[in-house]
């Protein structure tokens, strides 16, 4: 009989990870509404400057963080994970020292280059038994949220104190504290849960960047983050300009952010009770339209914070819904791949983000930048339109012994014969066979009759 609650090693290996995950993702997010304002002091500054710098570390975090998670397979979670710890807190030091903005977006690329999130997760996996692994997942994503408001809260308070310089070097104690919880807190695991719902496959990447349905969501979380990152290289400035002490940023940010989820949560809601969450998803699209057209033509502050509300009601409720919608598509025994290329498109997003905005910043002021964004949300709501959700299914893996090839393509052609089986993959090197299943009408007696009939 298993229990349904987590028990101890769990419930330490859910705080530990999300609290080093957080830890991280803080670091990175402080620097966001600080640095169109403190940037300004170092040499060689510029709008697109400002951007490279704020979207940097999307580059090399996209590069990095499918390889991390493969060379936590050979060597190791804890030794990856501490690894990129060490290299986030390296990247935030030369940042911190740096007096140019050059250097301060080298700092950026080498944080992140850091990647640890495939190895957190991997090592999430490993720790866990797989009916309690969405619960610890959860509780990480949750924490990852929190740590984007909290940023937008203590980075400008840091930097009045402290400075541009302080906030890097903050992010570096972080990083070493992050360091220590992964030492005396994370569980060292000893067997590898290699499974293809959580870390992603080499052999699968290509057909995964094939998929049409989850290439909508790919371009579209990477046009969500693009205009978050961009977005951020006008808004200080432009709550600067009205008089708004930079040291107080985070009064209009944190309210905006609080009551933007409290007005999400209920279009979550509706949309999965009615099952309306492709039309829910579109008119979250419509907002970011419609609030990037409003920041283009703002003429006061009241304008911008009504604009700022509109946008984050949209993007929290893009940001929650887009992943579940790649884990409803993606094929069985694939997701790992699946939420791999779509967090690397997530982290170029951010990337494209600073560097488009910065360039249409300088080039052609803040109206355009908002514009651009405002073109790009539109070009989504386009591909978006054409997007098909699977009905609603969960998936359940099953340990099968692989013996012979012929067999076990018969077995899963029976077994996608079984009521309630939507789709069915045998991954021969983990031998485990992966079913996408209709949650009313799945009959697991009779699947389970089947394996073990073949075994």
């Amino acid at each position: 009989m298993h229990s349904d609650k987590l028990n101890t090693l769990e419930k330490r290996t859910a705080v530990s990870l999300a609290s080093v995950f957080a830890i991280r993702m803080l670091g990175l997010f402080m620097l966001m509404p600080i640095m169109a304002i403190y940037g300004q002091s170092l040499e060689g500054v510029s709008p697109l400057w400002i951007g490279l710098a704020i979207g940097a570390y999307g580059l090399t975090q996209a590069a990095f963080q499918i390889p991390m998670g493969w060379l936590s397979d050979k060597y190791g979670r804890r030794r990856i994970i501490v690894l990129g710890l060490v290299i986030f807190a390296i990247g935030s030091v030369i940042a911190g020292l740096a007096e140019d903005i050059v250097t301060v977006t080298i700092g950026r690329a080498i944080q992140g280059m850091g990647a640890i999130a495939s190895a957190v997760l991997a090592l999430a996996a490993d720790v866990t038994r797989e009916e309690q692994r969405p619960k610890v997942m959860a509780v990480i994503g949750m924490c990852i949220g929190l740590s984007f408001s909290v940023a937008l809260v203590l980075g400008p308070m840091v930097a009045e104190t402290f400075g541009l310089s302080g906030v890097f070097y903050l992010t570096a104690v972080l990083a070493i504290v992050g360091i220590v919880v992964v030492l005396t807190l994370v569980p060292n695991s000893v067997t590898k849960a290699k499974s293809g719902e959580i870390t992603a496959s080499s052999s699968q990447l290509f057909t995964m960047m094939c998929n049409r349905q989850l290439l909508r969501l790919d371009f579209g979380v990477l046009v969500l983050h693009l205009m978050m990152t961009s977005m951020f290289i006008a808004i200080p400035v432009l709550f600067s300009n009205s008089g708004f002490l930079v040291s107080d940023h985070w009064v209009a940010y944190l309210p905006i952010l609080l009551l933007s989820f409290v007005f999400m949560v209920p279009m979550l809601i509706i949309a999965a009770k009615k099952g309306q969450e492709k039309q829910f998803f579109l008119v979250a699209i419509v907002m970011l339209i419609m609030a990037s057209i409003g920041l283009a033509i703002q003429t006061d502050f009241t304008t911008i914070i009504a604009m700022l509300f509109v946008f984050f009601i949209g993007f929290n409720f893009l940001e929650a819904s887009l992943p579940a919608h790649v884990s409803r598509i993606s094929p069985a025994g694939q997701k790992g791949t699946a939420m791999g290329v779509y967090s690397s498109s997530q982290f170029l997003g951010a990337f494209f983000g600073g560097i488009t905005g910065g360039y249409v910043a300088e080039t052609f002021g803040f109206s355009y930048l908002f514009a651009s964004n405002a073109a790009l949300a539109l070009l989504w709501f386009v591909f978006a339109s054409g997007m098909v959700l699977p009905i609603s299914s969960k998936r359940v893996s099953i340990p099968f012994e692989f013996s012979d090839t012929a067999n076990a393509e018969r077995l899963i052609e029976q077994i996608c014969q079984c009521a309630g089986v939507i789709e069915a993959t045998l991954v021969e090197d983990e031998n485990r066979i992966y079913l996408k299943v209709d949650k009313q009408s799945y009959d697991q007696v009779s699947v389970d009759q089947l394996v073990t009939n073949f075994n």
